[in-house]
């Protein structure tokens, strides 16, 4: 797909810049957090997968369009992509729920 020059670059350092700043985030609510330790590992995971299919979305969209089976290639890629952002959904929605849960004491 066809994009200015300095687009990927700053889409890159956005996704980049967004991403460190959640993981650090995470990071420190679960440090001082001593409960919901499956929720923020969840939660962690939802972040690494959700990363590899932005990546396998990027190769999809800079792919050669001149490569002689770029459309099969780059429906793979996309494929690929949706399927581990799919695994990441369902990393994010089992951290909310073990986040939702309520811990009573009687």
């Amino acid at each position: 797909m066809p994009m200015e020059q300095e687009t990927l670059g700053l889409l890159v350092g956005g996704f980049s810049s967004v991403f460190g700043i959640m993981v650090l985030t995470t990071l420190l609510l679960w440090r001082r957090s001593s409960t919901n330790n499956t929720a923020y590992a969840a939660v962690l995971a939802h972040f690494l997968f959700l990363s590899i299919a932005l990546y396998f979305l990027l190769k999809a969209i800079t792919f050669n369009v001149d490569h002689p089976m770029a459309s099969e290639e780059i429906s793979l890629r996309f494929g690929i992509s949706g399927i581990i952002w799919s695994v990441s959904m369902v990393c994010l929605l089992i951290g909310l729920i073990k986040f939702s849960k309520r811990n009573e004491v009687y």
